[in-house]
């Protein structure tokens, strides 16, 4: 994934600065059981490589980016968006393309000529690639899953690694590893990239999918389910209301139920069923459920992980 500053404007004044990101970043990814291939920081931009763990990505992305967005502009004193747009981040297949999205990421410091050669970029500290190397330390980046693609003796995987990304040197940009792939390898069926689009279905940022035209087909084909369900749903007659009475009925509470503040651990974590169904199941907006509930939206985004985890991926058992 990849976000830049406002109309370019500088992310990363100061080392202190990437210090500071890469201190967010690292603590986030132990929060939520991410993994980190690959990473760059450049002074108005980042690229980030993650492979999710069971936690939504958004909850990662939205801390890290919330939390130093604050640290920025109370530093520097100033107010206001401190990125363009949202971020843009790309599902890819692992298998396929892997090393090269981790090469192609490594290489950015050198594309913008913030280092001069190969030299400088092994030893960037802002980069994964130093790290890969061995010249500099970062405990919380997963090498060893990238060292393994080259050879299994680390001397050998390392050297292999470095004629890899050097060969990578003249390829310049390339439009097929930052989300141009999507349209061709889905075999020119954009209409359904754009069908998932106005089903809002893109929400979280400018995403696109990088992979072969089955593995495309495969994510549009389940993305396409969750929208024909949310439709069947609403179309049901289900809302709000609706889910409250189903969640009341489960945990035997009387209709209304979830109104109450109660302490109580049933109660809370019914509401947190509510929140997760309303929002994962049914698209409602945070905003709309802090106010049925009359809690803040905090509230609610903490609710809807929870109330994931209370779940188990059973959402479908729950509302039907």
């Amino acid at each position: 994934m990849m976000q830049r500053g406002i109309e370019r404007r500088e992310l990363f004044k100061s080392d202190a600065d990437c210090q500071e990101f890469v201190r967010r970043f690292s603590e986030g990814l132990k929060d939520t059981g991410h993994k980190c291939y690959g990473w760059a920081l450049m002074p108005n931009h980042f690229h980030l490589l993650i492979r999710a763990g069971e936690k939504p990505l958004s909850d990662l992305m939205r801390k890290l980016l919330t939390g130093y967005a604050v640290y920025f502009n109370r530093k520097y004193k100033r107010s206001g968006y401190l990125y363009q747009n949202r971020y843009k981040s790309i599902l890819c297949q692992e298998d396929s393309y892997l090393v090269e999205l981790v090469r192609y990421i490594h290489l950015n410091p050198l594309r913008a000529k913030i280092v001069k050669d190969m030299g400088e970029l092994n030893k960037y500290k802002w980069s994964g690639h130093s790290v890969i190397v061995g010249v500099n330390k970062a405990p919380w980046q997963t090498i060893g899953e990238i060292l393994k693609y080259f050879s299994s003796n680390r001397t050998e995987a390392i050297r292999k690694y470095i004629n890899f990304v050097e060969e990578g040197v003249n390829k310049g940009k390339r439009e097929e590893l930052t989300g141009g792939g999507l349209r061709r390898s889905a075999g020119g069926k954009w209409s359904g990239v754009l069908a998932l689009k106005k089903a809002k279905e893109y929400r979280q940022a400018d995403e696109r999918v990088l992979g072969d035209s089955g593995f495309v087909e495969e994510v549009l084909k389940s993305a396409r389910e969750k929208v024909q369900r949310k439709e069947m749903l609403i179309k049901d007659g289900w809302d709000l209301r609706k889910v409250d009475e189903k969640v009341c009925e489960k945990y035997n509470f009387k209709k209304g139920g979830l109104s109450n503040r109660s302490r109580l651990n049933a109660v809370s974590e019914a509401r947190k069923v509510f929140m997760y169904l309303a929002n994962k199941v049914l698209g409602i907006s945070g905003k709309e459920i802090a106010k049925y509930l009359s809690i803040t939206a905090v509230a609610v985004s903490k609710g809807i992980r929870q109330g994931e985890i209370i779940c188990g991926g059973e959402s479908h058992k729950l509302i039907s």
